[in-house]
């Protein structure tokens, strides 16, 4: 792991203490977790944002096909 010196706002150093699961774990773990999920998140929204880039809004290839399923003949079984 890598040191990483950052500056917070005074109050919340006493908040995250006050916490349960930083007790338990420590700050450092915490914060960890919090920045990874975060990254994640980012990199969801990007992966989104791409897929509505690439293929539009979703439905309108379904929405230009509808009512074609009731114009075929189906084989009787």
């Amino acid at each position: 792991m890598k040191p990483v010196q950052i500056l917070i706002d005074d109050e919340l150093p006493a908040g995250l203490d006050e916490d349960d699961e930083v007790r338990r774990s420590g700050r450092s773990k915490v914060l960890r977790r919090l920045i990874s999920a975060y990254l994640e998140s980012r990199r969801d929204a990007r992966r989104d944002a791409q897929y509505r880039q690439g293929y539009g809004d979703g439905l309108r290839v379904s929405e230009e096909l509808d009512g074609w399923g009731e114009e075929g003949s189906w084989p009787k079984e």
